[in-house]
């Protein structure tokens, strides 16, 4: 199942290592997780009952954190997405978390990510339209705190999206 003994990262102890098997688990429940865990232990060579014996322990052991639906944004109505970059007036600590709290409730933030480089964070919003993206652009500069400068990138359409994992 797993290799032996748990790897270290500094003072954190991390959990073992998923064998062969686990990894062509993980990368079938990437592909499809809808799946019943007959048809997946058919996929990677196991029985049912290991199949999900396994995966059981892959989520104990915080490998597989999640399992969610992909919906297609512009079908819901978003039709437009942004990558902005945002740069604060202060990196302290207490500016930082104060950002990443307020980001926390804006929904059409899809994604925030603290940043090494010439931003301090990328965020992924998505709008309905050019005027939802005005209000929204709006609500980021007087509703985030600490924000210095925002600079927006609009997507014209996406190349490559891929939400696994390459294992």
């Amino acid at each position: 199942m797993f290799s032996e003994g748990p790897a270290r990262n500094g003072d954190v102890a991390l959990p073992p290592q998923p064998d062969a098997t686990d990894r062509k688990l993980l990368r079938e429940l990437q592909r499809d997780s809808q799946r019943s865990v007959q048809v997946l232990g058919e996929c990677v060579g196991l029985s049912p009952s290991a199949c999900h014996r396994r995966i059981k322990v892959l989520e104990e052991s915080g490998y597989i954190i999640g399992y969610r639906a992909e919906l297609d944004a512009i079908l819901l109505g978003f039709g437009m997405q942004f990558f902005i970059e945002v740069e604060l007036n202060s990196q302290s600590e207490t500016a930082l978390d104060a950002f990443e709290a307020a980001v926390q409730d804006i929904p059409e933030v899809l994604e925030c990510h603290l940043m090494a480089g010439q931003a301090d964070y990328i965020l992924r919003v998505v709008c309905r339209d050019h005027e939802d993206f005005e209000h929204l652009h709006r609500r980021l500069s007087a509703r985030l705190p600490g924000v210095a400068r925002i600079h927006s990138n609009m997507s014209i359409r996406r190349v490559k999206a891929r939400t696994g994992l390459p294992i």
